[in-house]
């Protein structure tokens, strides 16, 4: 049990980080008086990187280290980022840098923004390290335990007082103290004191779980093999195509593309010679079926990247929004972080809703579970758009254009909408990609599938860079004025989430297009009701194919 309460703690930490980092976007325009359009591109950044970096962690987990060096190098890291970010802040190393102790852009010198940015560094290297090895980890401990479930009964009460407590310290005792020094260092302190818990364990552990090796090893290997062999005609032999360690193994699927890719699993004279000591040579049915399942799934993964987008202005830009706004209720003004509380239990709301829509007994149920959070990513910017119009006007109305830090008579509630539909968004999103991974993937690979829409997702909130640096940029043609000014008063960015909508709505048609086009699998069929290859092995299907590239569908 203690082992269990060690490794978890690794979880309880990065809670309180995220409601830390909820206001960085405040931090970096009130205290270094960045634009808001800077500080939301260095933030997504940030995020995009921390949501890529998964992919190779997970391969290198496999391949490599394991998952408890992962959590050593990732526990290590997220300290450490988190400390030097609390160190960055102007207070702490005015004596040393000979800087003054305000916060203000002339207190900060450039030893503090070094450390700033390799905190940042340090932070998503300990966040993505945590997301693919702590459930992992608390896996192995389970099942090398003679009493399973002894552990997990006895912590159910202490882990309910933790889901409950953490988010309240971080939503609303966190907020009232006001030195950003201690609002990054009380977290820097707790993910210091959870990194040593969790090394006070490392006898106990058990860590002799040696790394099952990656599937993306298998995918390069396929594509090597199939390219060594692209001259080669398919066989007429079954016995020609390798079949791995079970002879029984079904036929290719039917499959309407990348049947080059079969290739590789045709046997030359030397091959089964030359297999122990050159995998790169020759691969099963097995293998070359999940590299085609994997690369059949890029096309829909091009369309998650729009989604990403729309997810990334969610700490951002509608922080940015809700900075100035009335958040009075009654005599408490209430913090910045109550809204990212509030995100989370619509969160745990829409994924209960996801779950029971799920449920159907449907192989398209997932394609439509995705459509719907692309519906809710259109509706979300629809409402942010008329909500900041909204704003501006009231803002215009009191003479507020040049007073960015002047409050706005307008209730700050008003941003519930939008971040609500933002959380049906990103739920529905969530727990329907992984429907339909389950369904539609290998069980081997869909931790990597997971992680590379995650990872698309990232990619998403770098493209929200440059979406914002393009949109800028053709609004200001004509010597018209850029929508995107150096404070959210001045800006337009009610125009720039009514682009949001229609890019969602063109994004959403091509979704369509492409999950029409996707052949899905029946796993809980029969195999008679599944589209099986019954001709010989490795032959294509017709005489053409034989000499076709690889489609996608």
């Amino acid at each position: 049990m203690k082992s269990f309460v060690r490794i978890s703690a690794l979880l309880w930490a990065d809670v309180l980080v995220a409601y830390a980092f909820f206001v960085m976007q405040k931090y970096l325009t009130d205290v270094w008086k960045l634009s808001f359009t800077h500080a939301a591109g260095i933030l997504n950044i940030w995020g995009g990187i921390h949501m890529i970096l998964p992919v190779f962690f997970l391969f290198v987990v496999d391949q490599f280290l394991g998952n408890f060096m992962m959590l050593v190098i990732s526990s290590i890291a997220y300290s450490a980022g988190i400390g030097l970010i609390a160190m960055s802040t102007p207070p702490v190393l005015a004596n040393s840098t000979n800087t003054c102790k305000q916060y203000e852009p002339r207190c900060i010198g450039h030893t503090q923004k070094v450390l700033f940015y390799t905190g940042m560094a340090l932070v998503a290297v300990g966040m993505a390290g945590n997301l693919v090895s702590v459930k992992p980890f608390l896996k192995e401990q389970q099942d090398g335990s003679d009493d399973k479930a002894g552990p997990i009964d006895c912590l159910r009460i202490p882990g309910f007082i933790l889901v409950v407590l953490v988010p309240v310290i971080g939503a609303f005792a966190l907020p009232y103290v006001k030195p950003w020094s201690l609002r990054f260092g009380i977290p820097a302190i707790c993910t210091a004191f959870a990194t040593l818990l969790f090394f006070s364990g490392c006898c106990r552990y058990n860590i002799n779980v040696d790394p099952p090796g990656s599937p993306l090893t298998n995918v390069c290997r396929v594509f090597v093999a199939s390219a060594s062999k692209i001259s080669r005609q398919f066989p007429l032999d079954a016995n020609r195509v390798h079949r791995g360690d079970n002879q029984n193994l079904q036929l290719f699927s039917r499959t309407r593309c990348l049947r080059c890719l079969e290739k590789a699993a045709i046997i030359l004279d030397t091959d089964l010679e030359d297999h122990v000591q050159n995998r790169w040579r020759l691969c099963s049915i097995a293998e070359v079926e999940e590299a085609k399942t994997a690369v059949r799934m890029i096309p829909m993964w091009i369309t998650f990247i729009v989604c990403g987008i729309v997810s990334s202005i969610g700490n951002t830009y509608f922080i940015e929004q809700a900075n100035q706004m009335n958040r009075k209720l009654g005599n408490w003004k209430v913090p910045l972080q109550i809204l990212l509380l509030f995100y989370k239990l619509a969160r745990n709301f829409f994924s209960r809703l996801a779950v029971r829509f799920l449920k159907r007994p449907r192989k398209y149920a997932p394609s439509v579970g995705i459509a719907i959070a692309m519906i809710l990513s259109i509706l979300c910017c629809i409402t942010a758009a008329r909500i900041e119009k909204r704003r501006l006007n009231v803002i215009k109305s009191h003479g507020l254009l040049d007073k960015p830090k002047a409050d706005i008579p307008m209730s700050v509630y008003w941003l519930l909408f939008q971040f609500f539909l933002l959380a049906g968004l990103d739920s529905f999103f969530e727990k329907s990609v992984a429907a339909f991974y389950k369904d539609q993937a290998p069980k081997s690979m869909r931790n990597y599938l997971s992680l590379f829409t995650k990872g698309v997702s990232g990619l998403g909130f770098m493209c929200g860079v440059l979406s914002v640096y393009v949109v800028g940029k053709v609004s200001e043609r004509g010597e018209r004025t850029n929508w995107f000014q150096y404070t959210l008063n001045r800006s337009r960015l009610d125009r720039y989430y009514w682009v949001l909508a229609a890019l969602s709505s063109m994004n959403l048609v091509v979704f369509i297009i492409v999950a029409s086009c996707y052949k899905y699998q029946n796993h809980g069929e029969a195999q008679d009701d599944e589209e099986v290859d019954t001709e010989r092995p490795g032959q294509p299907t017709n005489a053409g194919d034989e000499g076709k590239c690889c489609y996608f569908f």
